[in-house]
């Protein structure tokens, strides 16, 4: 079962847009290999306003992918696309329905 989540709110760097966005959708490539992440979510709200959700099964798998490939290029690439550092909240999962 799912038990925790990360929402990590992102804004763009005016005119970084796209390029966020493309940022993004490669992560879904490196989501697939974390064996401890098993659902990932990259959302756009808006033009420049994105966020990642993701849910863990326990903490061990949450600060794995906290100190993963993810996270390492993310913060690579912050200060050339991002307005603001990101904003990354902790939250515990009360309740899921996760169908393919």
């Amino acid at each position: 079962m799912l038990k925790l989540s990360l929402f990590v709110r992102l804004e763009a760097k005016a005119g970084k847009e796209e390029e966020l966005a493309a940022f993004l959708m490669q992560g879904l490539q490196l989501a697939n290999q974390e064996t401890t992440t098993p659902l990932w979510f990259a959302l756009r709200f808006g033009k420049s306003t994105f966020a990642i959700f993701d849910s863990f099964r326990d903490e061990a798998g949450r600060e794995a992918h906290l100190n993963g490939p993810i996270a390492k290029a993310l913060m690579t690439q912050a200060k050339d696309l991002l307005a603001s550092p990101p904003n990354i909240e902790r939250a515990e999962v009360l309740g899921a329905k996760v169908t393919a």
